[in-house]
């Protein structure tokens, strides 16, 4: 969860990790930086995370005997150029790419959106601005424009790794070669804010989550790459034996002719919410597997089954010591 903190100062700046909590920040020359507050405390989160959509909603309150003004940022999914992406990110083409709204008391802010980019940890946001290239790197407009590149230029980002080159036929007039964006857009959305001296304020997000996936499930079988993933999932996801068996049963099931499963991935940011003072005083999690079909994988402790698609879990005096990462088998539709 994401963390709140301190005072505002003077430019703006970056970080965006997978979905995340609210974090204070402060404006620094070079862009946007989170700090810890001892002022503020998170009393309560309520966190909603479906396939379709997450919800938050967190009751802060200022400890202290006078107002407190700060930044909060809300860093969204990194996005990733890739060849073969099988990440939803959303209205691609648009730069609210997940539908991202906050409130403050009931009443709608308008955040500042702040976006860069970098490939292997280098900025190049100002590269591609100068090009008139747009930076969400899996929009058709990124690809358009990339592919209007003097060859020059072309050659250039290639050697730096912004593009790669892509062959395939888009329009059955044979292969033909497509530069494609490989670049990393990091997103954060912020906002100033008033904390009243003693005082608690309400605070909502609603947002379409970006989910990755496979075509298939990719880690119950003996080949050797089904057991590098499966030893990886077991840490990420807490994969059991019972979750393990039944995704077996599922992906031997598909190899002779019956319904396939896929895998869906969300995460989470849940550690940003130690940024605040002291830990979450009361904390719920609610996670919706989408359809009573599918089979879900997080870890967390003594989470139970609430619905048909539902699980929850509950904690007073919460610190996230990890992040939230979530698997869902998801059945594909039956024709």
């Amino acid at each position: 969860m994401r963390k709140i903190s301190g005072y505002a100062a003077l430019l703006a700046m970056f970080a965006a990790p997978a979905l995340a909590n609210d974090t204070m920040a402060e404006l620094q020359t070079g862009g946007l930086a989170y700090v810890r507050t001892g002022d503020i405390s998170m009393d309560q989160e309520k966190l909603f995370i479906s396939p379709a959509e997450v919800r938050v909603d967190y009751v802060f309150q200022n400890t202290s005997d006078r107002d407190v003004e700060s930044v909060i940022a809300f860093p969204m999914p990194d996005i990733k150029g890739d060849v073969d992406s099988m990440v939803d990110a959303g209205d691609v083409e648009a730069d609210n790419f997940l539908g991202f709204t906050v409130t403050q008391d009931g009443k709608a802010i308008v955040p500042t959106l702040q976006q860069r980019v970098t490939v292997a940890g280098v900025d190049m946001t100002d590269e591609l601005k100068a090009h008139g290239v747009p930076l969400l790197p899996l929009s058709r407009a990124a690809m358009d424009a990339a592919a209007k590149l003097p060859v020059e230029v072309l050659e250039d980002w290639t050697a730096r790794g912004l593009i790669t080159d892509d062959e395939y036929d888009n329009d059955g007039q044979g292969m033909k070669h497509h530069p494609t964006p490989m670049w990393t857009l990091h997103t954060t959305y912020w906002w100033r804010t008033k904390f009243p001296a003693k005082a608690k304020i309400a605070v909502q997000h609603r947002y379409k989550p970006s989910v990755g996936g496979t075509v298939a499930i990719t880690f119950a079988g003996d080949e050797d790459y089904q057991t590098r993933q499966l030893q990886a999932y077991r840490g990420k996801y807490c994969i059991d034996e019972a979750f393990l068996k039944t995704a077996t049963k599922l992906a031997a099931a598909a190899d002779k002719g019956g319904r396939t499963y896929t895998e869906s991935w969300i995460s989470y940011v849940l550690t940003t919410g130690a940024n605040w003072s002291g830990p979450i005083k009361h904390f719920e999690l609610t996670v919706d597997k989408g359809s009573p079909e599918n089979y879900i994988s997080f870890c967390g402790k003594d989470v139970k089954k609430t619905g048909p698609t539902t699980f929850q879990m509950t904690a007073q005096d919460f610190y996230p010591e990890h992040d939230l990462d979530i698997l869902i088998l998801a059945a594909t539709p039956v024709n």
